[in-house]
């Protein structure tokens, strides 16, 4: 929070109506940031900080080489719902500590039942723009952060009830999956949208938990159409061998549990507007 990046964030999110009760920086433990008239305090540890506040959410703004340690201060701590937003962070660490929530009972992705990263017009967790969109009732998970905003303005009129977004790294924490289940559980969630992208399996396996488990209607999105082979695509996870991984691949398990599909961000609107009715 006491970092140029982290500063930023903390003031949209405070505006956005995030209940942010303090910052960790152990070398400006004791002071506080002032965010226009709101006064946040510095903690020296995350431990402290949900001693003293009740912290549940830990939002993680720093460089690379620390992201691991930052982590995992923040399981030990027992903290609800971890979201990392370092980019960047090498594959062996986050390994690491994605292995090592699971050893203390905090399985990755878990917290995502409960936990809301951006409920817009009530709370924002991360980086997610507060005021491209408004309260409603689409659930949104995503794997792209641009094409997150860019659904959410395109739906703007319309309006969501949560945004998540779960990153395109090789390995990540909340899953399509965990999103799925908690929207499907979701009282203020009518349809769901799912932004997957070229690369793994994790859409295949998304589609085959929506065929068993998901009854409300999911519209879909596979970014990549167009991506040649063995070459990597903005995420590090989002590479093509053969026709392992590719869009069309995914947009055909996807359409076998009657998701529909757009083959653009804006048909893929269009398809979630006529859902809502």
């Amino acid at each position: 929070m006491t970092g140029a990046t982290g500063m930023k964030h903390t003031k949209l999110m405070l505006a956005d109506g995030t209940n942010i009760v303090g910052g960790v920086n152990p070398r400006k433990a004791g002071t506080s940031v002032d965010f226009d008239g709101t006064s946040v305090p510095v903690f020296g540890s995350v431990a402290e900080a949900i001693e003293k506040t009740g912290a549940d959410v830990s939002v993680i703004f720093v460089p690379p080489a620390f992201a691991k340690a930052a982590v995992v201060e923040a399981i030990d701590a027992e903290i609800g719902l971890a979201v990392v937003i370092t980019e960047g962070i090498a594959v062996h660490d986050s390994a690491s500590f994605w292995a090592y929530a699971g050893e203390k009972g905090k399985r990755p992705g878990s917290s995502a039942r409960t936990a809301r990263p951006d409920h817009p017009g009530q709370s924002n967790a991360g980086i997610i723009p507060g005021d491209i969109t408004k309260p409603g009732r689409i659930g949104l998970v995503s794997k792209s952060g641009t094409l997150t905003y860019q659904m959410m303005y395109e739906l703007r009129d319309i309006g969501f009830s949560s945004a998540v977004g779960i990153g395109g790294d090789p390995i990540i924490g909340t899953t399509h999956i965990d999103a799925l289940q908690a929207f499907q559980d979701d009282a203020d969630t009518d349809i769901i949208v799912m932004i997957g992208e070229i690369g793994g399996d994790a859409e295949e396996r998304a589609a085959a938990y929506i065929q068993e488990h998901i009854t409300k209607p999911v519209v879909g999105y596979v970014a990549g159409f167009t991506a040649p082979e063995g070459k990597t695509m903005g995420h590090a996870g989002a590479i093509v061998s053969g026709s392992s991984g590719t869009a069309q691949a995914k947009k055909e398990a996807l359409e076998a549990a009657g998701v529909k599909v757009g083959k653009t961000p804006s048909e893929t609107a269009r398809l979630a507007r006529q859902l809502i009715g």
